[in-house]
């Protein structure tokens, strides 16, 4: 990427994540709305064997109920390979992270250690059509499609073929043709409105995924005087735990950090005083991008996890949003010196000071001007730096975390492995997931210690 593509980059996002063109744009629809005469309409795009659609559907009821909104559901196929590279990572990871965080949001999670038999994903997805669809009342889906879905993820093809007896809904399910076709049309809406995966609630140009983000749509709902309940806390209130000082004595933690990352770009601060308070040993262990091992990030992608991230720190009061794409070189300059700040001790602080120039601050890294106020800032003597790029072992250094990694079972970032617990090691990737060190240190003296059943933050940009 060339100094005027960094730079127009950074024009360009500093408009699209800004608080202001937000809430122009939500004028802008809520007046479009009622011009029109429309109704307050949440989109529900369901995939019926993602764990993460078997939570977010399972709060549809309540979700109406709070909400004075009309909610339109659609059947949606998983992401495609370009979003989705490692699906079977993905896919494995899903389970054991919605096992890990449904509980969280007093909600239930069983599932083996596989996905649902194809045969039955089929039938589950010809029993929910009927719900589905302009004509279908958003009422209707609520109040069956948790049940059907459960169903499939037990496995129960009974279950999956009929609603309760006093449904007024057909009991037959739809034609493999209806299916495909409902897949067709729901696919079709979600790639006109730029997403890619399941489980999303969309409403007036912005997607909210899962139970993780649904409390933003239902703040921007409760700003519309649309909560039956104002002043109650959000149906999903994000999970937050605090450990004691010193909890973490005698444990480390692995810290899988990418540097063009926008979800690590917001954590550095928060690992930094997890460990500071608790005593746990920090180790970092830096990755390569995704696009930097050849693994692709489809453009709708990353719009969504740049204007996630965004929302992500104005919550967290974290700097974000100036960026200068460190994509390529600057990367790689940047991941050279690592070895020489981490004989030093300041390898986290290196790029967590170099994260926060890209992400934050707008600046190039590509320029040895901006390496060397980084050092500054750090506390390292840049007269003793080696040149950047003067040899590979950065690259050995980067292969051999994303080899750990992948022995993890994660491939996306930030992730993290907690180590010296009682009930084993504790992996998880997502910077939405940090309650989950903490939680285990609370519970680090338990006979069981913490439950690790079975991330689930969107992938790397």
């Amino acid at each position: 990427m060339s100094w005027l593509q960094r730079k127009l980059t950074r024009i360009f996002a500093g408009r699209l994540l800004s608080e202001k063109t937000l809430s122009k744009q939500r004028r802008a629809f809520e007046s479009q709305r009622r011009r029109a005469g429309e109704a307050h309409q949440v989109h529900y795009f369901h995939q019926v064997d993602d764990p993460y659609s078997l939570l977010s559907v399972s709060v549809l009821r309540g979700f109406l109920a709070r909400y004075d909104i009309e909610l339109r559901a659609h059947l949606v196929s998983p992401p495609g390979d370009e979003a989705a590279p490692e699906r079977k990572h993905l896919q494995d990871w899903s389970r054991r992270d919605v096992g890990l965080i449904a509980s969280a949001y007093g909600l239930e999670f069983q599932a083996g250690n596989c996905q649902p038999p194809q045969e039955l994903v089929q039938l589950c997805i010809r029993s929910l059509v009927p719900l589905t669809g302009e004509a279908a009342s958003g009422a209707d889906f609520a109040e069956h499609a948790p049940n059907i879905t459960q169903a499939l993820w037990r496995t129960d093809a009974e279950g999956l073929s009929h609603y309760d007896a006093d449904s007024e809904i057909a009991d037959e399910p739809a034609s493999e043709a209806e299916a495909q076709a409902a897949l067709a049309a729901g696919d079709a809406l979600r790639e006109k409105w730029n997403y890619y995966l399941g489980a999303g609630f969309y409403y007036g140009g912005e997607w909210y995924w899962g139970v993780d983000r649904l409390h933003y749509l239902e703040g921007r709902l409760a700003d519309l005087g649309l909560d039956r309940r104002p002043g109650e806390a959000p149906l999903c209130t994000p999970p937050a735990s605090r450990a004691e000082p010193g909890s973490g004595d005698g444990l480390r933690l692995e810290f899988y950090p990418s540097l063009r990352s926008p979800y690590t770009a917001i954590t550095y601060g928060r690992i930094e005083e997890f460990c500071r308070r608790t005593g746990v040993e920090l180790i970092t262990r830096p990755v390569l991008p995704m696009v930097m091992r050849g693994l692709p990030v489809p453009r709708q992608k990353g719009f969504y996890i740049l204007r996630d991230t965004a929302r992500e720190a104005r919550r967290l009061k974290v700097g974000f949003g100036n960026i200068a794409d460190p994509v390529g070189r600057p990367v790689e300059r940047v991941y050279s010196l690592y070895p020489w700040a981490e004989a030093q001790g300041k390898g986290f602080d290196w790029l967590r000071v170099c994260s926060d120039a890209a992400w934050a601050e707008g600046r190039d890294l590509g320029s040895d001007e901006e390496l060397r106020r980084c050092a500054g800032i750090v506390g390292l003597d840049w007269a003793g730096a080696p040149e950047p790029l003067a040899d590979d072992a950065w690259r050995e250094m980067c292969s051999q975390n994303q080899q750990q990694l992948d022995e993890l079972g994660l491939w996306g970032v930030p992730s993290f492995r907690l180590l010296g617990l009682p009930s084993g090691d504790l992996s998880m990737w997502g910077q939405d997931r940090l309650w989950l060190l903490e939680d285990a240190l609370i519970h680090r003296s338990d006979e069981a210690g913490p439950e690790v059943g079975g991330d689930g933050d969107v992938e790397e940009g």
